[in-house]
């Protein structure tokens, strides 16, 4: 890999590794994230804490944090492709080294990175989600068919070269979502609204 493209990796990565959800709820002297609910620093587990506004606040920085790293590095580094910094922002979220590794599972960053390289994808993304989510009441199920829907979406738009990327990111969504598969095929997952 270029060292531009290697430093474009980086940046993204340590855009998505930083984890608003945690910092928030620090602030807002909350109970530790990571020991209710799933343990997750997502902005669903955020929520379980009761706090609706730090949990709409953790989602909009999660996603812009994607979207930042990927603008950044297509508009202040001509020539490197902001694909690189879409990978790395997603798995600086989902792999974050300063909390050994275990950080979110990725949506909103998956979908702020989505916008920024194409905000029709993106509002594909969020309808289906929307939609998902006020017909069953699952996050994570809303999360799993809205990204299964992304690549495709992206085919039918043209946008063969980012659907490739986001076939693979996905599929590490699904991976990081394993958990919440196996508790909708047992019927325990949790709805929103609902505590853990």
């Amino acid at each position: 890999m270029p060292t531009s493209s290697l430093l474009a990796l980086l940046f993204g990565y340590f855009c998505g590794a930083i984890p608003f959800g945690l910092l928030l709820t620090r602030m807002a002297g909350t109970a530790d994230l990571r020991a209710i609910g799933s343990g997750n620093i997502g902005a669903t587990n955020v929520l379980r804490t009761g706090r609706k506004d730090l949990a709409a606040a953790t989602l909009l920085l999660d996603a812009l944090k994607g979207a930042a790293a990927v603008l950044i590095v297509a508009y202040g580094a001509p020539g490197i492709p902001p694909l690189v910094a879409a990978v790395g922002a997603f798995l600086g979220h989902v792999f974050p080294f300063w909390l050994k590794f275990k950080g979110g599972k990725g949506v909103a960053t998956f979908l702020g990175t989505l916008l920024a390289l194409d905000w029709r994808a993106g509002l594909v993304f969020m309808a289906l989600w929307l939609i998902v989510a006020v017909v069953t009441r699952y996050s994570s199920l809303s999360a799993l068919i809205a990204s299964a829907a992304t690549p495709i979406a992206l085919l039918l738009l043209g946008r063969f070269d980012v659907a490739l990327l986001y076939t693979l990111l996905a599929a590490l969504l699904w991976f990081m979502h394993r958990a919440n598969i196996l508790r909708l095929v047992n019927g325990t997952e949790t709805k929103i609204g609902r505590s853990a």
